[in-house]
């Protein structure tokens, strides 16, 4: 498994069936509860009108379904549902882009919130969902409600545009925010941090650290410092901490290039960006992702606006 080839898609009705032995195979390798989980008493029917009604997203692994979950729209509420892994897949970070690309099908579907239900005999599913940006909402049948912003993806046609949506940015940030910034070399990323400067009315130039690995603009004003760093030459989130960042979060906003998978550890709360290349040479595709209780419709101005 370890060596497979993982690929994702939107599920359709005519994958019910292989859906359904994917759901069977993860709720029943999980402890007995009572009462038992209403999964196991679905039907390919059950899963076909889910399907039909709303949509859902699998991971295959060398054209096996080994992952799937199913996604209700309500509104502006995307429910997801038998969120499920095969024993033999777990473990090795497939739940996590499954529900990744479930969270930005929501969001393409126009929603901007999502919600779940988990059990709580399952602490160790409550954390997780927590490490992703979960919080808990209140009880629900058989368990509790957990919920969370929905990203907000907004089509950027020129570097100015993209300066500009720094700016509106810089607009809703404060003392302790965290950025983690990703996306592949010329997509944008410092041209962002650049309107984020401005925005902020830091001390300039904002460039690319990359070689110095982090640069501190002190603010002009009364408002917050913005810490600069490029973590493209950083390996692992240890030779992060040896920057010593601690000893600025809580009065500075800090943004991370290329921070994916080293600087969560940061901050609970944090925003993620993720630049993407558009169709044209020129378009980029920005993924605003909010994690935490900081960032609860904090970006909903924007998402009103994309």
């Amino acid at each position: 498994m370890e060596s497979a080839d993982l690929s994702l898609r939107v599920a359709t009705p005519d994958d019910a069936a292989e859906l359904l032995r994917v759901i069977g195979a993860a709720f029943s390798a999980r402890r007995p509860v009572d009462p038992p989980a209403d999964a196991l008493a679905d039907t390919v029917d059950d899963i076909a009108r889910a399907l039909s009604e709303g949509t859902g997203v699998l991971v295959e692994a060398d054209g096996e379904i080994v992952a799937g979950l199913l996604i209700d729209i309500e509104g502006d509420t995307a429910t997801l549902r038998r969120v499920s892994v095969v024993p033999e897949a777990s473990g090795q970070g497939v739940a996590r882009e499954m529900v990744t690309a479930a969270l930005t099908v929501a969001a393409d579907l126009g929603a901007s919130r999502a919600r779940l239900v988990a059990r709580e005999e399952f602490p160790e599913l409550i954390r997780w969902w927590g490490e992703h940006g979960f919080v808990v909402l209140g009880p629900a049948p058989k368990g509790l409600w957990l919920g969370r912003d929905l990203p907000v993806i907004l089509d950027v046609p020129t570097a100015e545009a993209m300066q500009e949506l720094g700016r509106r940015l810089a607009a809703l940030l404060r003392p302790g925010d965290v950025i983690v910034a990703t996306g592949d070399l010329g997509a944008g990323k410092t041209t962002l941090t650049q309107g984020i400067g401005e925005g902020l009315d830091v001390e300039g130039p904002v460039i690319s650290p990359t070689f110095v690995i982090s640069r501190v603009h002190p603010s002009r004003g009364e408002g917050p410092a913005l810490v600069h760093v490029d973590a493209y030459r950083l390996g692992e989130a240890s030779e992060l901490a040896d920057i010593d960042l601690d000893a600025s979060l809580e009065q500075s906003v800090t943004l991370v290039e290329w921070g994916s998978g080293l600087a969560e550890w940061l901050a609970e709360d944090r925003l993620d960006i993720e630049i993407a290349r558009g169709q044209s040479s020129d378009v980029r595709t920005v993924y605003l992702t909010g994690t935490g209780p900081r960032w609860a419709g904090a970006l909903d101005e924007l998402r009103e606006q994309a």
